[in-house]
């Protein structure tokens, strides 16, 4: 049986869509069958990354229920490395479609939470995928709250500021906490010293005490990662990257927690 994983943050510009990107590749590379959808309506970032050439249907319109899941996988395996599969779903960019999310009602998000429950049945057990990750909306909007409601992890990526580490306490609390999910730190742009083990466990215990939550990785912050801008896919282009051998540690606890 595969997994649903969401990747969520309090706010936007904690690397949560750079840590999907990456986290499903290395998956991929490493032989499972992974599909990455954007479900961040309001900012979406996937299309830009990956190319919107090949979509025939967006996110958007299987969750409006004017297509089947089908139509927006698109297989893009041919651009990693390794013997897995990575697909991509996309959101519509648009600035249209954009408001027109933004516009949706109580009534049409039950709808579409039904269409994302039922993406465990048409992806996980008919097409076997292994993983589908979803790229969330930062807080708590509607398709982030559906997002996890429908995940079997969420994996939440934080920071050390001030404010981001308030609301991430709070939501832990009042989200994950309500509907009883298992859920796990990214700590990113730790400016600590991890290069030694007891450097590294005391931050980690820093952390899970500071959240009461179990910690999946620390990503130091890396001026060349942050220069790349979002450009390339690290695990697959710079593999032997600090950055990329820690997402690939973070897939391999996850498939070990998974297989248990």
């Amino acid at each position: 049986m595969g997994k649903i994983i969401a990747v969520h943050s309090y706010k936007g510009g904690t690397g949560k869509t750079h840590i999907s990107i990456n986290l499903a590749t290395s998956f991929s590379e490493h032989g499972k069958k992974v599909c990455l959808m954007d479900l961040d309506f309001r900012a979406p970032s996937l299309a830009t990354f990956f190319g919107s050439k090949e979509v025939e249907c967006w996110l958007n319109d299987y969750l409006n229920g004017t297509c089947k899941i089908d139509k927006t996988l698109i297989d893009i395996s041919n651009r990693i490395n390794g013997g897995g599969k990575l697909s991509v779903v996309l959101a519509n960019p648009s600035t249209e479609a954009i408001r027109e999310m933004s516009a949706k009602d109580r009534k049409w998000e039950m709808r579409a939470l039904g269409r994302l429950l039922a993406l465990r049945n048409s992806l996980l057990n008919d097409k076997a995928f292994d993983y589908l990750i979803f790229d969330t909306s930062p807080g708590l909007q509607y398709s982030s709250i559906n997002a996890i409601v429908s995940a079997d992890l969420v994996i939440v990526a934080t920071t050390f500021d001030r404010s981001d580490v308030e609301g991430t306490k709070r939501m832990l609390d009042e989200l994950y906490d309500l509907f009883e999910k298992k859920t796990e730190i990214v700590m990113n742009r730790v400016l600590y010293d991890i290069s030694s083990k007891s450097g590294k466990n005391s931050l980690e215990k820093k952390i899970e005490d500071m959240y009461q939550a179990p910690v999946l990785g620390m990503i130091p912050c890396f001026c060349d990662v942050a220069r790349a801008e979002g450009a390339i896919i690290f695990v697959q282009e710079k593999p032997e990257h600090l950055f990329s051998k820690i997402v690939d540690e973070m897939a391999d606890k996850i498939e070990r927690n998974n297989s248990m």
